[in-house]
């Protein structure tokens, strides 16, 4: 499997298992209405989860644009793939969006609320305040990459041999730490702490044929877009600095 490929299935499982989990909480007549968040971080970190173990052993398991930024700034990815990594994450994330509304589609037609309809696919503000929204998630996506570089003793980012355990490299690491993040710092813009998170999935919403669709909120998407990239670069920086 190549690289590209790995990244575009594993972003993809990543986005139908995490937007699949906001789907079963808040859209009307599901199993699982009204979970609340601690099923949503449950399910968003198990994702994350699902996401390495596939694309682990072949890319790396990045995920994440910003993963990938941060992971470049700090010299431990080449800038030449960059973008190549970039374009598979978000197309990943668009596909994983479509199967996901495939999977809900009655429950999107039962769902007349168009915010609810939204929500299922991109993140949002709890309290709109574009300055602390920003802050958010360039706090919550520094946390992201910041500790990443300390889960590992070898090249963080590389293939991985071992994707799966409690490992330095491993998936449950990984898991663990987008879960804290969500419990602790994603109350306030829901912790896109990724790019293609919420970029691919806001693209799907736009095309897609949902009944009763509102807008798409795009005044909002540069957040969760600017934000995790401002993240990365101060954690990569910070981490070049404390290395000397």
């Amino acid at each position: 499997m190549s690289e590209f490929v790995a990244e575009l299935i594993g972003t993809m499982f990543l986005i139908l298992l995490g937007t699949g989990v906001v789907a079963n909480t808040i859209l009307k007549g599901t199993k699982g209405n009204s979970g609340g968040w601690m099923v949503i971080t449950t399910g968003w970190a198990l994702a994350v989860f699902v996401g390495v173990v596939v694309a682990g052993p072949y890319s790396g398991a990045h995920l994440n644009p910003a993963v990938t930024l941060g992971l470049a700034i700090a010299g431990k990815f080449a800038w030449s793939k960059v973008l190549l990594y970039i374009i598979a994450q978000i197309i990943g994330s668009i596909l994983g969006a479509f199967l996901m509304w495939v999977v809900y589609r009655d429950h999107f037609n039962s769902t007349s609320d168009p915010d609810t309809q939204l929500a299922v696919f991109s993140t949002g503000p709890a309290i709109k305040n574009a300055v602390f929204n920003l802050f958010s998630e360039i706090v919550g996506t520094f946390v992201l990459i910041f500790v990443l570089f300390y889960f590992t003793n070898a090249e963080l980012g590389a293939v991985q041999q071992t994707p799966i355990g409690l490992g330095s490299l491993g998936a449950l690491p990984v898991a663990f730490l987008v879960w804290a993040i969500g419990l602790s710092l994603g109350g306030t813009t829901g912790y896109a702490i990724n790019p293609a998170r919420d970029f691919g999935p806001r693209i799907a919403h736009a095309l897609l044929p949902i009944k009763d669709k509102g807008h798409s909120n795009w005044k909002y998407a540069w957040i969760p877009i600017a934000g995790p990239f401002i993240g990365a670069i101060i954690a990569a920086l910070l981490y070049l600095l404390l290395k000397r």
